[in-house]
C-alpha cells in the first residue's frame, strides 16, 4: 500500500501544480485509458487511449479554457491498486467567455507502479 499512497500523492502534488501535461509521463502507462463520463464537447470519442492521447486531451482542455482555479483532493486510497481524487475548477471558455465551476471525482487504477486507467465521474447540474 505504501507505493500507491507515494503514487497518489505524487500525482495529486502534481495536478496541484498544474503539471497535470508535463508529468504524464512519470506516472501514466503508455497503454493507459482515460475514460470521461460522457463526450465531451468539441470531441467524438469518451475514452483517450495512450500517453499521447491523454496528453492531447489535456493540452485540448488547456487550450480551450481559462483555469482561474483549480483544486485537487486526495488521494483517497482503496487497496491494493487504486485510489481517488476530487476535483474542483473554476474555469471559462475561451470561445465563449462562459464562467464555470466543475466537479468531478476521478478514480486511477494502478498496474506496475504506473496508473493504467482513470475514470471521471462528474457532478450534475
Amino acid at each position: 500500500m505504501e507505493d500507491l499512497v507515494k503514487l497518489g500523492r505524487k500525482f495529486v502534488q502534481a495536478m496541484r501544480k498544474r503539471r497535470g501535461i508535463t508529468h504524464i509521463d512519470e506516472v501514466y502507462a503508455e497503454n493507459a485509458q482515460s475514460v470521461e463520463a460522457v463526450v465531451p464537447p468539441g470531441r467524438d470519442v469518451r475514452i483517450a487511449k495512450g500517453r499521447d492521447a491523454i496528453k492531447a486531451k489535456r493540452e485540448d482542455w488547456v487550450a480551450t479554457h481559462n483555469i482561474q482555479k483549480l483544486e485537487a483532493d486526495g488521494p483517497y486510497v482503496h487497496p491494493p491498486n487504486r485510489f481517488g481524487v476530487r476535483y474542483k475548477a473554476e474555469v471559462t471558455q475561451k470561445a465563449t467567455g462562459r464562467q464555470m465551476t466543475l466537479r468531478e471525482v476521478a478514480i486511477y487504477t494502478v498496474e506496475d507502479g504506473m496508473i493504467a486507467r482513470e475514470e471521471f465521474f462528474m457532478m450534475p447540474k
